[in-house]
Protein backbone atom coordinates (compact mmCIF):
# COMPACT_ATOMS: atom_id res chain seq x y z
CA UNK A 1 0.00 0.00 0.00
CA UNK A 2 1.54 3.28 -1.10
CA UNK A 3 -0.79 5.03 2.39
CA UNK A 4 -3.87 7.05 0.20
CA UNK A 5 -6.97 7.56 1.66
CA UNK A 6 -9.29 4.48 0.27
CA UNK A 7 -12.89 4.47 0.38
CA UNK A 8 -14.50 1.11 2.17
CA UNK A 9 -14.05 -0.76 -1.12
CA UNK A 10 -10.50 0.03 -1.39
CA UNK A 11 -10.78 2.74 -4.59
CA UNK A 12 -8.90 6.06 -3.99
CA UNK A 13 -10.67 8.58 -2.32
CA UNK A 14 -9.42 11.58 -0.01
CA UNK A 15 -10.38 11.41 3.90
CA UNK A 16 -9.79 15.10 4.04
CA UNK A 17 -12.99 16.87 4.98
CA UNK A 18 -14.15 19.24 2.82
CA UNK A 19 -16.07 22.77 2.86
CA UNK A 20 -19.31 23.38 1.77
CA UNK A 21 -17.81 24.27 -1.72
CA UNK A 22 -16.16 20.96 -2.50
CA UNK A 23 -12.55 23.00 -1.39
CA UNK A 24 -10.26 20.11 0.51
CA UNK A 25 -9.28 21.69 4.21
CA UNK A 26 -6.57 19.96 6.11
CA UNK A 27 -6.94 16.73 7.94
CA UNK A 28 -7.97 17.60 10.89
CA UNK A 29 -9.85 20.68 10.26
CA UNK A 30 -13.77 21.06 10.96
CA UNK A 31 -15.67 20.71 7.23
CA UNK A 32 -19.37 19.39 6.17
CA UNK A 33 -20.51 16.00 5.88
CA UNK A 34 -19.96 14.46 2.57
CA UNK A 35 -22.61 13.61 -0.01
CA UNK A 36 -22.63 9.69 -0.21
CA UNK A 37 -22.37 8.52 -3.69
CA UNK A 38 -24.13 5.96 -5.39
CA UNK A 39 -27.68 7.04 -4.03
CA UNK A 40 -30.67 5.76 -5.95
CA UNK A 41 -33.84 8.67 -5.18
CA UNK A 42 -36.97 9.09 -7.10
CA UNK A 43 -36.79 12.64 -9.73
CA UNK A 44 -38.39 13.85 -7.02
CA UNK A 45 -36.41 12.81 -4.06
CA UNK A 46 -33.33 14.65 -6.00
CA UNK A 47 -34.57 17.50 -7.07
CA UNK A 48 -35.84 18.12 -3.48
CA UNK A 49 -32.46 17.26 -1.98
CA UNK A 50 -30.49 19.29 -4.54
CA UNK A 51 -32.57 22.37 -3.46
CA UNK A 52 -31.78 21.59 -0.26
CA UNK A 53 -27.94 21.61 -0.77
CA UNK A 54 -28.29 24.47 -3.10
CA UNK A 55 -30.19 26.36 -0.87
CA UNK A 56 -27.46 25.72 2.07
CA UNK A 57 -24.83 27.04 -0.32
CA UNK A 58 -23.63 23.75 -1.11
CA UNK A 59 -23.65 23.26 -4.85
CA UNK A 60 -20.63 21.05 -5.25
CA UNK A 61 -22.42 18.27 -3.45
CA UNK A 62 -25.70 19.53 -5.38
CA UNK A 63 -23.78 18.52 -8.45
CA UNK A 64 -23.26 15.22 -6.51
CA UNK A 65 -26.92 14.67 -6.63
CA UNK A 66 -27.83 14.80 -10.12
CA UNK A 67 -24.61 12.78 -10.71
CA UNK A 68 -26.23 9.80 -9.00
CA UNK A 69 -29.46 10.89 -10.94
CA UNK A 70 -28.20 10.55 -14.01
CA UNK A 71 -25.62 7.46 -13.36
CA UNK A 72 -28.66 5.93 -12.00
CA UNK A 73 -31.76 6.74 -13.94
CA UNK A 74 -33.19 6.17 -17.28
CA UNK A 75 -31.17 7.38 -20.26
CA UNK A 76 -33.83 9.46 -21.38
CA UNK A 77 -33.09 11.65 -18.69
CA UNK A 78 -29.17 11.38 -18.84
CA UNK A 79 -28.99 14.80 -20.38
CA UNK A 80 -31.39 16.91 -18.25
CA UNK A 81 -29.35 15.60 -15.31
CA UNK A 82 -26.13 16.10 -16.67
CA UNK A 83 -27.07 20.04 -17.92
CA UNK A 84 -28.27 20.33 -14.22
CA UNK A 85 -24.87 19.04 -12.76
CA UNK A 86 -23.27 21.40 -14.88
CA UNK A 87 -25.08 23.96 -14.02
CA UNK A 88 -24.47 23.40 -9.86
CA UNK A 89 -20.69 22.92 -10.64
CA UNK A 90 -20.76 26.24 -12.68
CA UNK A 91 -21.96 27.93 -9.51
CA UNK A 92 -19.25 25.65 -7.40
CA UNK A 93 -16.46 27.37 -9.43
CA UNK A 94 -17.87 30.57 -9.82
CA UNK A 95 -18.27 31.04 -5.92
CA UNK A 96 -14.38 29.63 -5.90
CA UNK A 97 -13.55 32.66 -7.72
CA UNK A 98 -12.41 31.10 -11.05
CA UNK A 99 -14.41 33.07 -13.65
CA UNK A 100 -13.94 31.15 -16.79
CA UNK A 101 -14.77 27.61 -15.64
CA UNK A 102 -18.01 28.47 -13.67
CA UNK A 103 -18.81 30.57 -16.79
CA UNK A 104 -17.78 28.12 -19.12
CA UNK A 105 -20.01 25.27 -17.19
CA UNK A 106 -22.88 27.62 -16.34
CA UNK A 107 -23.44 28.20 -20.54
CA UNK A 108 -22.64 24.17 -20.75
CA UNK A 109 -25.17 23.46 -18.42
CA UNK A 110 -27.43 26.16 -19.96
CA UNK A 111 -27.40 24.81 -23.60
CA UNK A 112 -28.02 21.05 -22.25
CA UNK A 113 -31.29 22.40 -20.93
CA UNK A 114 -32.36 24.56 -23.63
CA UNK A 115 -35.44 23.79 -25.30
CA UNK A 116 -35.94 20.95 -23.40
CA UNK A 117 -39.67 20.91 -21.71
CA UNK A 118 -39.58 21.01 -18.22
CA UNK A 119 -39.34 17.79 -16.54
CA UNK A 120 -40.20 16.93 -12.75
CA UNK A 121 -41.98 20.09 -11.95
CA UNK A 122 -38.45 21.88 -12.54
CA UNK A 123 -38.74 25.51 -14.76
CA UNK A 124 -35.88 24.35 -17.03
CA UNK A 125 -36.10 27.28 -19.22
CA UNK A 126 -36.11 29.72 -16.07
CA UNK A 127 -32.90 28.10 -15.36
CA UNK A 128 -31.05 28.61 -18.54
CA UNK A 129 -32.06 32.15 -17.69
CA UNK A 130 -30.18 32.24 -14.59
CA UNK A 131 -27.09 30.47 -16.32
CA UNK A 132 -27.04 32.22 -18.75
CA UNK A 133 -27.30 36.00 -16.70
CA UNK A 134 -25.04 34.57 -13.95
CA UNK A 135 -22.44 33.34 -16.15
CA UNK A 136 -22.53 37.27 -17.80
CA UNK A 137 -22.46 38.27 -14.39
CA UNK A 138 -19.06 36.20 -13.09
CA UNK A 139 -17.53 37.18 -16.62
CA UNK A 140 -18.04 40.91 -15.85
CA UNK A 141 -16.14 39.89 -12.09
CA UNK A 142 -18.81 39.94 -9.92
CA UNK A 143 -18.11 37.98 -6.57
CA UNK A 144 -20.59 35.00 -6.13
CA UNK A 145 -21.80 34.00 -2.84
CA UNK A 146 -23.29 30.42 -3.43
CA UNK A 147 -26.34 30.66 -1.28
CA UNK A 148 -27.29 33.75 -2.24
CA UNK A 149 -27.68 32.77 -6.15
CA UNK A 150 -28.87 29.54 -5.71
CA UNK A 151 -31.47 28.88 -8.49
CA UNK A 152 -34.78 27.55 -7.73
CA UNK A 153 -35.02 24.62 -9.27
CA UNK A 154 -39.01 24.69 -9.51
CA UNK A 155 -41.48 27.41 -10.36
CA UNK A 156 -42.40 29.51 -7.81
CA UNK A 157 -45.38 28.21 -5.85
CA UNK A 158 -49.19 28.17 -6.82
CA UNK A 159 -50.90 31.55 -5.41
CA UNK A 160 -53.38 30.26 -2.56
Amino acid sequence: MNGRDRDGEGRARSARPRDGLGRPLPYGAEGVERQPEGVVRTPAGTVAEAQRLLDAGMPFHAHEVFEDAWKSGPGADEQLWRGLAQLAVGLTHAARGNAVGGARLLRRGADALAGRQDAYGMDLAGLVGWARELARRVEAGAHVDAGAEAPRLTGPPDPA
